[in-house]
């Protein structure tokens, strides 16, 4: 079951100069900074309240972050869900007809287990589904 809005990515050309601009937006410095080197991407993150923003920079030319900025420029990138068992819902979903892109939950940034629903089934907008790794 999704629970909330986990947060939300957004593709920045440069996170330094993004991290300032959040920065003065927000009125908050980033609480975390990280490489996710499987995605080929840097982020950020930012908390307003419980609102999470979080920004990802490419870190290599093939990335998907870099693919999306090539092809739409900076903007927002995906909206994440949290859920509590991200395998039941990957089955779920399944099952309602969604496109899970990744079917074996993979580590991403912020100590989560995510995978991701294909834009195609999801009116445009790319669905990350987040869980909290608990070791």
């Amino acid at each position: 079951m999704l629970t909330n809005v986990e947060h939300i990515g957004i593709a920045v050309r440069d996170l330094a100069a993004s991290n300032e601009l959040y920065a003065k937006l927000l009125n908050v410095q980033p609480y975390k900074a990280e490489a996710v080197a499987s995605e080929g991407v840097s982020t950020s993150f930012f908390k307003v309240n419980q609102t999470k923003i979080e920004l990802l920079e490419a870190t290599s030319p093939d990335s998907p972050i870099a693919k999306f900025l090539e092809k739409k420029g900076e903007g927002i990138h995906h909206i994440a869900f949290e859920v509590e068992d991200i395998q039941s819902e990957i089955e779920r979903l399944k099952a309602e007809g969604f496109t899970v892109l990744n079917e074996v939950p993979k580590r991403g940034a912020d100590n989560k287990l995510v995978c991701f629903l294909h834009p195609k089934g999801t009116n445009g907008v790319l669905v990350e589904l987040c869980q909290e790794i608990k070791e």
